[in-house]
């Protein structure tokens, strides 16, 4: 009964810290749905070649909310996929607390932070360059597309009633998503998970990013403990961690109608998260 309760308080809390970070996301998309004219939304198109670069360095702050909200912007036609991509390398979860309770060399955490920026910022610009080439004449996405997917009517209301019904829809979902998540946490042990593959060493980057993609902050708790204790490869660390988008895979899933076009961010987060790790393990 009391593990029961802990999972409900702890999938209530993350939902809650999320609220915050969903309002003022669709409160933006709003007032740019409403009020933005053809100036504006030019300016916004030409910034969208810098996003990578921006959401390399914004995914660094030790927040998962920065990825739920890149999730609801690309799902809105507002940044790009190589500019999602690049904050959800770079996001932290709650990767930075755990170094820093458990007495990482500064040093250590920097290199590990720096690390994770400079990859989301290469491979963002690398994934846009590639759409752009591949995809030339990329269907264009809407704000309103987002409304139509969630059924809020938002040209019968007002703004305010509009954004608190993105915002309780889609933190509805992610509490499920967390319930769920956290019960098979507390089921299977993910740190039995993860130190059960060390048995299989040369595959361990490749499950270690496999288990970062689960959208909940106990991938990301598990993987940074256990490569303080030791276990992990500083490779197979970051690979996990990179890989680790918090719960912004979930509100891509829910927001973005296109699941294929999910489903390709997905595997390609993960393949790049993998190549990463490999890297790390040669050159560290």
């Amino acid at each position: 009964m009391e593990l029961f309760i802990d999972v409900i308080l702890d999938a209530g809390i993350d939902t809650l810290k999320l609220l915050p970070f969903l309002f003022l996301t669709y409160l933006a998309m709003e007032y740019l749905e409403s009020h933005t004219g053809e100036h504006t939304a030019q300016m916004l198109t030409r910034t969208r070649n810098a996003g990578p670069l921006i959401g390399g360095l914004l995914g660094m702050i030790p927040q998962c909310g920065f990825s739920s909200a890149a999730s609801s912007l690309y799902s809105g036609g507002i940044i790009t996929a190589g500019t999602l991509i690049a904050v959800f390398l770079s996001t932290s979860d709650e990767m930075l607390p755990i170094l820093l309770s458990g007495n990482a060399p500064i040093p250590d955490i920097l290199r590990i932070l720096g690390l994770k920026v400079v990859f989301g910022i290469i491979f963002g610009f690398i994934v846009d360059v590639l759409l752009r080439f591949l995809r030339p004449k990329n269907p264009e996405r809407h704000i309103h597309d987002l409304c139509e997917h969630d059924h809020c009517h938002c040209e019968e209301g007002s703004m305010l009633y509009s954004t608190l019904n993105h915002t309780l829809q889609v933190a509805l979902f992610i509490l499920i998503v967390n319930l769920v998540l956290g019960f098979l946490v507390e089921a299977i042990g993910m740190n039995r998970l993860i130190t059960g593959f060390q048995s299989y060493p040369v595959l361990s980057i490749f499950i270690t990013a496999l288990i970062g993609l689960i959208p909940n902050c106990a991938s990301s708790v598990a993987i940074t403990t256990l490569y303080l204790q030791g276990v992990l490869s500083f490779g197979s660390m970051m690979a996990g961690l990179l890989a680790c988008a918090g719960i912004g895979l979930v509100v891509l899933f829910r927001n973005n109608r296109r699941q294929r076009v999910n489903l390709a961010i997905l595997g390609t987060l993960y393949v790049i998260s993998v190549i990463c790790g490999i890297f790390c393990n040669v050159i560290f």
